[in-house]
């Protein structure tokens, strides 16, 4: 399942992607408010964890924002806040359970695990274009009626088109969402490498992935 986590804090952000990550979870990270929000805007998280204290915008912000938005993902807030009004300022902006810091990190997986455990397995909808299908809580695709093996590279590259169907998706978008730890380090032709694999998994689903040039890529339906 993917996760977003926004905190400030570098060393416990490598800590919390690390574990994370160990215990299965896909995990995406930010260390400003503002990116956070962009984050649950754009992408579908079976939950997060929110750091109360960040720049631009503090956590409580960024789950009121995300509440007034209609965005439903179940809500883990990290802090050093320890007062029952602190807590209950949290918790009334929408959060779903709180954690006081420092914390044992196999409390906050116990934590996540019940947050999940109240929601739903998936609120994601089944994306199609054309024959060609993604379930994002099963991470699984369908050409035609067929499963197609992708890889996490792939698949995430395909969410983002499919999202985005008959749309241009800037190159550099594209690359942030699948290498979001790389930055602006990615080799040049890589993306175009996956897409091309890509472009041979997915035909006969009757969806093509074209080239924009100098731009970036787009999924459009069949004619």
């Amino acid at each position: 399942m993917r996760i977003l986590v926004a905190e400030d804090d570098p060393a416990l952000l490598q800590v919390l992607e690390r574990g994370l990550k160990e215990e299965g979870y896909v995990v995406d990270t930010v260390v400003a408010g503002d990116d956070a929000l962009a984050m649950l805007r754009t992408n579908e998280y079976a939950a997060a964890i929110l750091d109360w204290r960040m720049p631009q915008l503090q956590g409580v912000d960024v789950v009121a924002s995300a509440r007034h938005l209609g965005i439903a993902v179940p809500v883990l807030m990290l802090t050093a806040k320890d007062t029952p009004l602190d807590r209950i300022t949290g918790l009334d902006a929408g959060a779903d359970d709180y954690l006081v810091k420092p914390f044992h990190f196999g409390e906050l997986v116990a934590r996540l695990r019940a947050l999940q455990r109240r929601t739903p397995v998936s609120t994601e909808p089944i994306l199609r274009c054309g024959n060609l299908v993604l379930d994002p809580a099963a991470r699984g695709a369908m050409v035609s009626g067929r499963a197609v093996s992708l890889t996490p590279t792939e698949y995430g590259i395909l969410e983002v088109l499919l999202r985005r169907t008959s749309h241009t998706v800037d190159r550099r978008a594209i690359e942030h969402h699948v290498w979001p730890e790389e930055g602006s380090e990615v080799i040049s032709n890589t993306l175009d490498v996956h897409i091309a694999r890509l472009r041979a998994k997915i035909r006969g689903g009757g969806a093509t992935i074209r080239t924009v040039r100098a731009t970036g890529f787009r999924l459009e339906p069949p004619a």
